[in-house]
């Protein structure tokens, strides 16, 4: 039966484990946004989320023609998958989108590098494929994030019927970093992209990025942004044929929508048993000390050794903190099948472990790290957080952010940077810094820690009320409406 309503993401809402006797078995996937996705999906007739088997039990899963109500897998072959995964999205389109290139040094485009890219438009044409197999006439499609940033193009080309929406949980490269890419693949991702009819991100920082960005001519075509002063901007756009000649005119809009969380859903999570557990723990640790909070993947990008070197600072040109405070960092291991990523968890470590010998005490560990995925931790801190610490050189959005003021008992002062997507709707009751001003970081944790509780309270309400204006499920549904509308 045809879908009226798909989603294509790289990761699904379930995954598939191969039990010993060879039965295999369905698990939901977790998470805000899988949870957000499928309860907006359940409400949707005829919806489907296709995605790509990740596991061998996934893979043996689509073999055997096992599949769950509104889901379908892709068996992409794993080294096309590893290359298209790890040597293209997580390895340049992460790199660009965020800035972290080593510039003397990277990027490097080479015959590797082709052949990886071949394998990235293998990826997403094979889910351009399905869709176009799966689409009823003039369905709505919604493509998630740069993994899959070629389909919009490759769809449009196979279904011109459909209304073709994408969104990028990053940041979009500014147009310098843009034009590090060769300039042919930069053109092949600029208008895979402009396959859309809709464009969304999660600032109005990140929408101008791309739409600078486009404001090129090369073979593939003509393309013309606006910036209209009263709504979204988008772009123009005529591809050419062919022949040569250059096609019809479209237009691609470009949005922002800010993702939140869901308050209630978070906060019920964050009592459960398992977590009242977790903060016993960590308070008999933290004991009556304040509690500088920080959760993230030790992604490059979050800027973890940053937050720890100002925290030492703070330590530094503020002894009286000395003993009166705890930093909990929760720094879980990501990509850790790439060396940069291995050695940049085992640097968190180190950093951890020089600042609780410089300055620990029998009665007091400065820095109480964890380097395990330990969601239920990660709550119990965020309930007992006084300052959360979140840096990032330069996030799509940071959820984080948004999660602690929803969860901490007795308020949280937010050390924010501009560079978190989130800073666009929480700057005015954060205290923002400049990610690589560790100096500028240190004062603001002082500042925070210094804050009279009845001024923390007060912000750490309007930063929950605005961290939950646009919980998981309304914004997909914005976006659905906004595509039904086009």
């Amino acid at each position: 039966m045809a879908s009226q309503v798909l989603v294509a993401a790289n990761r699904g809402p379930l995954s598939y484990v191969l039990d010993d006797d060879g039965a295999l078995t369905a698990r939901r996937g977790g998470g805000g946004l899988v949870s957000g996705l499928s309860a907006a999906l359940a409400r949707q007739p005829e919806a489907l989320w296709i995605c790509a088997a990740l596991s061998d039990a996934d893979r043996e899963a689509v073999r055997r023609g096992v599949s769950e109500p509104g889901v379908r897998m892709l068996d992409i072959d794993p080294t096309t998958y590893d290359d298209a995964y790890n040597g293209i999205a997580n390895s340049v389109l992460w790199f660009t989108h965020h800035h972290l290139y080593d510039v003397p040094r990277e990027p490097v485009f080479d015959a590797r590098f082709r052949r990886q890219w071949e394998a990235y438009a293998a990826y997403n044409h094979a889910f351009a494929v399905a869709l176009a197999e799966e689409a009823g006439e003039g369905a709505v499609v919604l493509v998630q994030d740069y993994h899959l940033a070629l389909v919009p193009g490759e769809l449009r080309a196979l279904r011109p019927d459909l209304k073709i929406g994408h969104f990028t949980h990053t940041p979009w490269a500014s147009p310098d970093f843009l034009g590090m890419l060769p300039d042919d693949i930069r053109s092949q991702l600029v208008w895979g992209m402009l396959g859309a009819d809709r464009l969304g991100f999660h600032t109005r920082a990140w929408a101008g990025e791309f739409v600078r960005g486009a404001d090129r001519d090369d073979a593939r075509g003509c393309a013309d942004p606006f910036w209209p002063s009263d709504s979204s901007p988008g772009v123009h756009h005529r591809p050419m044929g062919p022949d040569g000649r250059l096609g019809e005119r479209r237009t691609t809009d470009v949005g922002a929508y800010p993702l939140g969380v869901d308050g209630d859903d978070l906060r019920a999570l964050a009592h459960r048993p398992v977590v009242d557990d977790k903060l016993a723990a960590l308070r008999a640790e933290v004991g009556d000390r304040a509690a500088i909070v920080r959760v993230d993947r030790t992604e490059l990008s979050k800027n973890v050794l940053r937050g720890l070197l100002a925290y030492r600072e703070l330590l530094i040109s503020h002894p009286e903190w000395r003993e009166r405070v705890v930093h909990l960092a929760s720094a879980y291991p990501s990509r850790q099948d790439l060396e940069v990523y291995r050695a940049y968890t085992q640097s968190v470590r180190d950093l951890a472990a020089e600042i609780n010998a410089e300055f620990g005490t029998p009665e007091w560990q400065p820095v109480l790290v964890s380097v395990e995925d330990d969601f239920a931790r990660s709550l119990a801190a965020y309930r007992m957080a006084d300052v959360a610490l979140v840096n990032p050189v330069r996030d799509g959005m940071n959820l984080v952010a948004k999660e602690i003021p929803v969860v901490s008992e007795a308020g949280c002062a937010l050390v924010l940077s501009t560079g978190a997507g989130a800073y666009e709707e929480l700057r005015e009751d954060a205290l923002t810094v400049n990610p690589y001003d560790v100096t500028a970081t240190a004062e603001a944790l002082h500042a925070a820690l210094s804050m009279p509780a009845d001024e923390r309270l007060e912000r750490t309400k309007r930063l929950a009320a605005a961290a939950t204006a646009l919980p998981p499920a309304a914004w997909f549904t914005a976006q659905l409406d906004a595509l039904r509308d086009a």
